[in-house]
């Protein structure tokens, strides 16, 4: 799955569009290596996303394709 759309389907990032534009923005960041709104996620990856002057750090737990509003927390854990 691409990493703007994972960021939307896990409700990292509220709209795809603030996904994409943060992506090629170089405000995320996986495995410590600045990558495209492209980039396909796969568990493990460890995903770095700097909001301003906060940042939040989590590791990639499921890739999924859809998910419920209560379930979308489960595809992530914060490092």
């Amino acid at each position: 799955m691409r990493l703007d759309k994972f960021l939307k389907v896990s409700r990292v990032i509220k709209r795809r569009t603030v996904a994409n534009e943060a992506c090629a923005g170089s405000h995320v960041s996986v495995n410590s290596k600045v990558v495209k709104p492209s980039y396909d996620v796969k568990p493990g990856d460890v995903v770095e996303v700097t909001f301003g002057e906060r940042t939040l750090k989590f590791r990639v737990v499921s890739v999924e394709e859809h998910t419920k509003k209560e379930n979308a927390s489960q595809m992530y854990e914060v490092l």
